[in-house]
């Protein structure tokens, strides 16, 4: 053994000894483990000599790993009794530092080689609750989490993934009730991940931790189509039960994995022995990879749990950390789960002794109650029926649901006590390292012009191609077929010149999806198959198409977004590697695999476990949510949906293209009619991005405590949910409840008020208040500008745009606003009892209002407003919902003033500096005129008031924080129901 070695084995010992406790000093945890180890060992036993060993070593060497592992471990752990200082901070690192007694010199060292991690952590809405799951709680309980968390690290997870998975576990399972505690309580909660994130590892993580303190039968409700209950159930197999329990004194060749690649190649996590046997428990499952429950007949006693102690109950310690736990994952299917109700009814185990774990997956799907409850005779729909009964079958169940698409559940009905309202906690997930997501095929808020976006800054180039839905759309089915074609070739040129490591392309798919019907399937088959055997991929005119899209499209984009991957110098050097894709998609005279439950269509089998898939998938229902595409490169999408819950899950490109991200393409349909409305299938999901980014921006920032108290509590969360297109719902309109929003504060932040009346007579009165104002403002336009510097990822963006600008004072801004009309009133009303507690009262918190008045260049767009008849620019917009309209402002509008407001720092630009001030808002006024009225706009400008809409948009000072830090405030209908959510009946 080499010095370094063995230096890295004593440390590792050293360290690996303080896991469960406080960090201790150092150099004597070394010479303690070195006395055990050999001489050699206890001359390398000093700070100085590891000093030296690190300074020679890179970031990722052996001896930097173990230390990261450790430290990240110290630095997310919450709360520990040896440090009162906030997790992930310098704070907390000095804590263990000092604890550790190292120099100053290894500190700096380790914190360069270390940084503190700046990852972000769940965010936590969540009523008060008892804790109980603390270290001294787990202390000798562990088998299933160390398990678990090992796999994990040697699948390759760094040790922040880790770490925050670890926090995030823990932010769950301590929210459920205690397993042992005499009185029954059933916690029921929501953990939101996005789509195709990495959820069954949060609820793979929270099982582990939830049977080693005492959960002893866990449902896990894996979806509503067999491949995906397969899929879920392979997975907890694999990663968390491990072959001694699948085997149970079984030959190898008796699993129900004896020709799963993984199996044969011993990646299913062992133990080494029967868990039991070593000192832990069991895990018995009552389901297989190929068996959904089955009615156990006979063999009820599998449901039976052992009791060592008879006479004290099941939950008693000293019977359940003895007892099996029972595993089964289930379909969301009225018989299935009829039959497992039926079967617990059974046992002789009193059902109210067992503590049982619930987990939704994909909790938005069928589980939720679609039935009006309130009418007369009506009845719970059929998945959520059985749920419930399962519920009030089992008093000591915890119900977790997870979802990406978090709206249904959070409608339901909360006073509802049988139904799956998260009563408890809704956990919000932070976006994992190296996914892509919606935001990675949009440029919301990007502060880059249009005109100067390139494939290097603007996700929407690099990554969407629009399918032209007008006529014939095969030439772009054509070019998304060479497109996966020429990825695939992309992927065997990085397998052939390196840098991926030990990985290869296993699997490498595209997905067409314009249907659910077996009918479009069935005529989609055949023009997709016609089109491939007739693109001549192995001849001049096929190599000629794909030269054209590798120089005009792959390489210009993996120049820029490959990061270290190779990219071929010409499509010369990339030509040998056509032929070797092609012969792995249709090799086998089936490049086209149809999934979606017709036998008569089923073409082949889309199972990723069992073979590696190079093919074109058409799929419906099947693949449309929850089940995982792997290797998914290509996508070419025309499906339409009415709400923004089943779109979004019908994103199957989210999620990891590790070491591929640069050549994912989405094709998409763009403007399509649906009834009278024009619809674009990329703006929608841009729409729901949006609605996704506000919820779970709002979470976190109502997730603070304030003087020990939640600000807000899972059934105060529906009024938080945007909708920012008309035709595309959060979820479905059975499923939507409501509750009423008082006030918002928000300083500092961007505020646009879009439900603007529609009657004339109420639009002319609010112009006629607006005109006054506009008409105040000086006649000669300011140029302002706010300069966003350089960060490594972007350069230096400049936003610059003329306007008009003058002042307002409080009252009178407060007076304007009072005597508004507004087509929604509800929507505006929590900005207006904001606005008047910081400009009312002898000391108002704002000292003025800048009125800013943006003007454009474009030619044509001026109105002749008030009396003067002075022209102001006009902004065409149009409502997309009721009265609501979409975005109104520009984003090049919104830095300069955020940075009067004191949001931003120095603009960089000496105009805009010297209109900053202390306690000073801004006011951001819009006329628009909407496209029914554009054609009254007379030669001179002239439009008459009541075919104006003035909009307007506003940033507080970021001082005008109000009394306490509260960010919102809520109310209810009957305030002897406080905290129940309420149903707007109008």
């Amino acid at each position: 053994m080499t010095t370094d070695e063995l230096l890295l084995q004593l440390l590792g010992a050293a360290l690996a000894d303080m896991h469960s406790s406080r960090p201790k000093k150092l150099v004597r945890a070394l010479c303690y483990q070195a006395e055990s180890l050999s001489p050699e060992a206890e001359e390398l036993a000093s700070e100085e000599v590891l000093r030296e060993a690190l300074e020679r070593s890179h970031p990722t060497a052996p001896l930097v790993e173990v230390w990261r592992k450790k430290l990240t471990d110290w630095d997310f752990l919450p709360k520990p009794a040896w440090s009162d200082s906030q997790e992930r901070t310098q704070a907390r690192r000095d804590d263990v530092y000092a604890l550790l007694a190292l120099s100053e010199e290894t500190r700096k060292l380790l914190d360069s080689l270390v940084p503190v991690s700046q990852a972000a952590v769940p965010v936590v809405i969540s009523d008060k609750f008892v804790p109980w799951y603390t270290p001294q709680s787990r202390q000798g309980r562990s088998w299933y989490w160390p398990a678990y968390r090992s796999y994990l690290e040697n699948k390759g997870w760094g040790a922040e993934a880790v770490a925050g998975l670890d926090v995030a576990t823990d932010a769950v399972v301590e929210r459920l009730a205690d397993p042992t505690q005499s009185a029954a309580y059933q916690s029921k909660g929501l953990v939101v991940g996005y789509v195709q994130s990495g959820k069954t590892a949060n609820f793979a993580g929270v099982i582990a931790k939830a049977v080693d303190a005492g959960y002893r039968l866990v449902i896990v409700l894996g979806g509503t189509i067999n491949m995906l209950r397969a899929q879920t159930q392979r997975r907890l197999d694999m990663e968390l039960v491990g072959r001694e329990n699948i085997l149970r004194g079984a030959s190898e060749y008796e699993s129900d994995y004896a020709n799963d690649p993984a199996w044969i190649q011993g990646r299913f996590t062992s133990f080494g022995d029967l868990p039991s046997a070593r000192g832990g428990f069991d895990i018995v499952r009552l389901t297989t990879r190929d068996d959904d429950y089955k009615s156990l007949l006979q063999g009820i006693t599998a449901l039976e749990f052992e009791k060592q102690e008879p006479a004290l109950p099941l939950y008693d310690p000293r019977n359940l950390h003895r007892s099996s736990a029972r595993l089964m994952v289930v379909k969301k299917h009225k018989t299935v789960l009829g039959k497992l109700v039926k079967d617990l009814k059974k046992i002789k185990t009193p059902l109210s002794e067992i503590p049982v774990l619930i987990v939704d997956d994909e909790s938005d799907e069928a589980s939720v109650n679609t039935s009006n409850l309130a009418k007369p005779d009506a009845e719970r729909s059929a998945i959520n029926q059985k749920i419930s009964e399962l519920l009030q079958l089992l008093p000591r169940a915890q119900y977790i649901g997870y979802t990406a698409t978090p709206y249904a559940n959070v409608f339901v009905d909360p006073s509802d006590a049988e139904d799956i309202f998260p009563k408890d906690f809704i956990v919000s997930l932070p976006r994992p390292e190296g996914y892509m997501g919606a935001r990675d095929f949009h440029d919301l808020d990007s502060p880059i012009p249009e005109e100067e976006r390139t494939f290097a800054n603007s996700n929407e180039l690099a990554h969407v191609r629009n399918i032209t839905v007008a006529g014939d759309d095969d030439t772009c089915l054509q070019r998304a077929m060479d497109m996966f074609v020429l990825t695939g070739a992309m992927k065997l040129y990085r397998e052939a010149v390196g840098g991926l490591g030990d990985r290869y392309f296993q699997h490498h798919t595209m997905l067409i999806h314009e249907s659910v019907r077996t009918e479009v399937h069935r005529e989609l088959l055949g023009k997709v198959t016609e089109i491939w055997w007739n693109a001549g991929y192995m001849g001049p005119r096929g190599h000629q198409r794909l030269r054209e899209l590798f120089e005009q499209d792959i390489a210009p984009v993996s120049a820029v977004r490959a990061d270290d991957h190779a990219v071929p110098p010409t499509y010369d050097d990339l030509a040998p590697y056509v032929g070797p894709a092609v012969t792995r998609i249709g090799g086998d005279d089936r490049p086209i695999v149809v999934v979606n439950g017709d036998k008569d269509l089923e073409t082949g089998e889309a199972d990723f476990d069992k073979r590696s898939i190079w093919k074109i998938l058409i799929g419906g229902q099947k693949l449309a949510r929850g089940f995982t595409v792997e290797g998914l490169t290509v996508s070419y999408f025309r499906r339409r949906t009415g709400n923004a819950s089943t779109l979004m899950q019908m994103g199957r490109w989210f999620g990891f293209r590790e070491g591929y991200r640069d050549l994912v393409r989405l094709f998409l349909g763009r403007a399509e009619t649906m009834g009278a409305k024009e619809i674009d299938l990329y703006t929608a999901f841009e729409a729901i991005c949006l609605d996704e980014e506000c919820f779970r921006n709002e979470l976190e920032q109502y997730a603070t405590m304030i003087d020990g108290e939640p600000q807000v509590t899972p059934d105060q969360v529906p009024p938080l949910v945007s909708q920012h297109l008309p035709w595309l719902k959060p979820t479905s309109p059975n499923k939507m409840y409501n509750a009423r929003l008082v006030e918002m504060r928000s300083p500092g932040q961007w505020q646009e008020p879009t439900a603007y009346p529609t009657r004339a007579t109420d639009l002319r009165h609010n112009t006629n208040l607006w005109v006054p104002v506009l008409e105040s403002l000086p006649s000669t336009a300011m140029s302002l500008a706010y300069t966003f510097p350089a960060d490594g990822t972007h350069d230096a963006v400049t936003h610059r745009y003329d306007a008009f600008v003058g002042r307002i004072r409080p009252k009178d801004f407060l007076e304007l606003i009072n005597g508004l009309r507004w087509g929604a009133p509800s929507q505006f009303e929590p900005h207006r009892a904001y606005l008047t507690e910081i400009n009312e009262g002898p000391s108002p918190a704002v000292e003025d209002w800048l009125v800013v008045a943006p003007q454009h260049a474009k030619r044509g767009q001026r109105l002749l407003l008030g009396s003067g008849n002075r022209p102001f620019a006009w902004f065409g917009r149009e409502r997309r919902r009721g009265p609501l309209f979409g975005a109104i402002s520009e984003p090049k509008h919104r830095a300069v003033p955020h940075r009067v407001a004191g949001a931003l720092p120095d603009s960089g630009d000496a105009a805009t500096e010297g209109l900053v001030a202390p306690r000073r808002g801004v006011v951001i006024v819009y006329p628009l005129v909407e496209p029914q009225h554009r054609s009254g706009i007379d030669e001179e400008g002239r439009l008459a008031p009541e075919k104006v809409t003035m909009a307007f948009s506003f940033v507080a000072p970021t001082t005008a924080r109000g009394a306490d830090d509260r960010v919102v405030r809520f109310t209810t209908i009957d305030s002897a129901k406080e905290g129940q959510a309420i149903i707007d009946a109008r």
